[in-house]
């Protein structure tokens, strides 16, 4: 398969919703890892790692298969707006156990009704009640227990979490309720075309499933995996979807339908299981798995070393001038060795998913195309 790159290095607003957990954004001093504002100027930041001018031309991110997940708004835009809008509404649970190897987020089926991992009561996630290991924090003190782990094995982070509250695993942001199969469906769609592509084709998409209202008037809605499963192949291409995508949504659908995949696998597999089910799946790489394991199923312990943003973030955290490590080019891993990536971030574990994003923001990368 060839190689292609996915994403942009970019400036990303700092996301505003308030933070429920003990992480307090303050002005730090300089001698921390910090990014540069002043694209203009020459001199070095003060810090671990030095601030450069960020670019708008470089790709950020490679991978062996498209980015997973829409591409139609900023990733933190689009999640401080869902958590602020649900904050307004229902606040975001305190208590339910979480664990780092399974996945925090609840799932919606298809059908409507909802699962997690863990029962919502402490008491009852005992191993010998629920058959999985015992979670190691709740939705209240998750975030705060991670960042504290990231700060305890390497305190040059603490700038960095400072100044960027990850609202993936804030409380709020564990609250979303996601469901899998629109997720993955839009993940597919969005492999390989502009944000605004992607956001005609899903329309359209979902325009072939409307229900009309007794008015006359159609009404848009994500179809069931049973639906998807049974339209033609030309139908489904009528959407703007290639051959090969309408392929893989066909047979995402068909194992959604059949039960292969199902909100309560995903939710209780562990990380291998997780990994292997979902790569089984035509149209579903490694990548396109860590990305939304992370973003949609919220498992703190993911790392993925294919990420060109987590190479660069990674080699600019040990001190190397990424800008010449860039001129060399060539080879997957321009940045950094994958050995040397996972001796790096095993220190961090169970909590890698926050190290990884945590060197997405040391780089400044874009992740917009990955809040699947």
């Amino acid at each position: 398969m060839s190689l292609r790159r996915s994403a942009r290095l970019g400036s990303i607003p700092t996301a505003k919703a308030p933070l429920q957990a003990t992480v307090k954004v303050t002005r730090v001093p300089t001698n921390g890892i910090t990014k540069s504002r002043k694209a203009s100027t020459g001199k070095k930041a003060a810090s671990s790692v030095s601030a450069k001018p960020q670019t708008q031309t470089e790709n950020s991110y490679w991978s062996p298969e498209p980015p997973a997940g829409p591409s139609t708004d900023s990733f933190d835009k689009q999640t401080s707006d869902n958590i602020t809008n649900s904050r307004l509404h229902t606040p975001p649970p305190l208590d339910r156990p979480v664990d780092p190897h399974r996945t925090n987020a609840t799932l919606l089926t298809p059908h409507g009704s909802s699962v997690t991992a863990y029962p919502s009561k402490t008491e009852d996630a005992s191993p010998s009640k629920t058959g999985m290991p015992r979670p190691l924090a709740t939705t209240g003190t998750l975030l705060e227990k991670a960042t504290a782990h990231l700060i305890a094995t390497d305190p040059r982070l603490k700038t960095v979490i400072e100044q960027h509250p990850c609202l993936v695993f804030s409380p709020a942001g564990l609250a979303e309720q996601i469901n899998p199969f629109n997720s993955l469906v839009s993940s597919i769609i969005g492999q390989q075309v502009s944000g605004a592509a992607a956001k005609s084709i899903r329309n359209k998409f979902l325009a072939l499933f409307n229900i009309n209202d007794p008015a006359g008037i159609a009404h848009s809605r994500f179809p069931l995996p049973e639906e998807v499963a049974k339209f033609d192949l030309p139908t489904l291409r009528t959407a703007g979807l290639s051959q090969r995508k309408a392929e893989y949504i066909q047979g995402l659908a068909e194992k959604f339908a059949s039960g292969e995949l199902s909100a309560r696998m995903l939710a209780k597999a562990s990380d291998e299981e997780l990994l292997e089910k979902l790569i089984a799946v035509r149209g579903l790489g490694k990548w396109s798995v860590e990305m939304f394991a992370v973003f949609a199923l919220k498992r703190t312990d993911v790392f993925s070393t294919g990420d060109l943003g987590v190479q660069r973030g990674c080699a600019a955290f040990v001190g190397r001038d990424v800008t010449k490590l860039k001129a060399k080019g060539g080879g997957k891993f321009k940045y950094m060795a994958e050995k040397d990536m996972l001796e790096l971030a095993a220190r961090f574990s169970p909590y890698r998913s926050l190290f990884m994003w945590y060197m997405w923001r040391i780089e400044n990368v874009d992740i917009a195309v990955l809040g699947g």
